[in-house]
């Protein structure tokens, strides 16, 4: 006889008071009709993490609290982004369930997904992913810009699910391994795809986000992409040497221009590739130093060693 899996639901949380009384009456009807059909065990638990936020979110989270009995609450000392307050939530309720969903508190992801993944869950599935299959309901420039990333983390050669975010389910055993993950500068769509569990996949439609506004802005999303493309890939680094070598090449036909010009007296006309030249490899010489130092940075992060979070107060 199969067990029934006793669940935890993880949603991080930054200054979202105006969506989590919406959310949490939804999430606490899914678990109502999951527990009546035996699919999820009575004591499962919807955990909302509080990431630092500077409204009445973690007030309402207690209101939650006292109102519903499958809520918990987990504060965080402070904001740490959303990638480490998932680890946050995860790496505790792990000890309260034999699986955990980690979904956003807008639930713009389709909770109707939620017993799909507790299915391949008792089919054998140690991580299940969540996949964007319909986006409708994202803005253009999001989904564009969504669809570019992931073709580029590819051609980065980063190992990662294609368009996968931070929707899915993960068994006991799985929290496990990843906590075994030692790294400061965290991107959970890299890391968790290398720990080569049987996985599996069911699709996501994205819905209309009913309250408040997305936390994730463009230059956070930047910001992610940057983390996501360096953490798992020393591509760009290569990508200047190649750079540097067609610059090479450039920079040999601008001299034999420059030659040959000063051999006809032409030598006023060498002036706008002589600019551009300029403007050129100093261009690239940044970008370079950019991306260098980008690396290094991760390196001063990686050595100090500092703990991802701190976890504040429990409901």
């Amino acid at each position: 006889m199969t067990k029934t899996v006793k669940l935890a639901v993880v949603l991080p949380c930054y200054n979202e008071e105006a969506i989590l009384q919406h959310s949490a009456e939804r999430m606490v009807a899914l678990f109502d009709r999951m527990t009546a059909q035996q699919l999820i065990a009575a004591d499962s638990r919807i955990v909302f993490v509080d990431d630092g936020s500077t409204d009445r979110t973690w007030r309402v989270i207690t209101e939650l609290h006292e109102k519903y009995p499958q809520v918990r609450g987990i504060r965080l000392a402070g904001n740490v982004g959303h990638q480490n307050a998932i680890m946050a939530g995860m790496m505790t309720a792990k000890e309260w369930a034999d699986a955990v969903v980690t979904i956003d508190a807008d639930l713009q992801d389709d909770i109707e997904c939620i017993p799909q993944m507790v299915n391949e869950l008792q089919a054998g599935y140690e991580i299940v992913y969540g996949i964007k299959s319909c986006r409708q309901a994202d803005p253009v420039i999001k989904r564009l810009s969504a669809q570019a990333f992931y073709k580029l983390q590819n051609m980065m050669g980063i190992k990662s699910i294609f368009n996968h975010a931070d929707f899915r389910l993960m068994s006991r055993y799985a929290l496990d391994m990843l906590q075994q993950y030692d790294e400061r500068n965290l991107y959970l769509r890299g890391i968790i795809p290398t720990i080569g569990l049987p996985s599996t996949t069911v699709n996501d439609t994205i819905g209309q986000r009913v309250g408040g506004k997305s936390k994730y802005t463009l230059h956070r999303m930047v910001s992610l992409a940057i983390d996501g493309i360096t953490s798992f890939s020393v591509k760009p680094l290569y990508i200047i040497i190649y750079i540097g070598i067609v610059f090479l090449i450039i920079s040999s036909l601008i001299g034999i221009h420059t030659l040959y010009a000063y051999m006809s007296g032409q030598t006023v006309a060498g002036w706008t590739s002589l600019m551009l030249s300029i403007w050129m490899v100093g261009g690239f010489i940044l970008i370079a130093l950019g991306i260098t130092c980008i690396y290094i940075g991760k390196i001063f992060n990686e050595v100090k060693h500092r703990p991802l979070y701190h976890v504040y107060e429990i409901l």
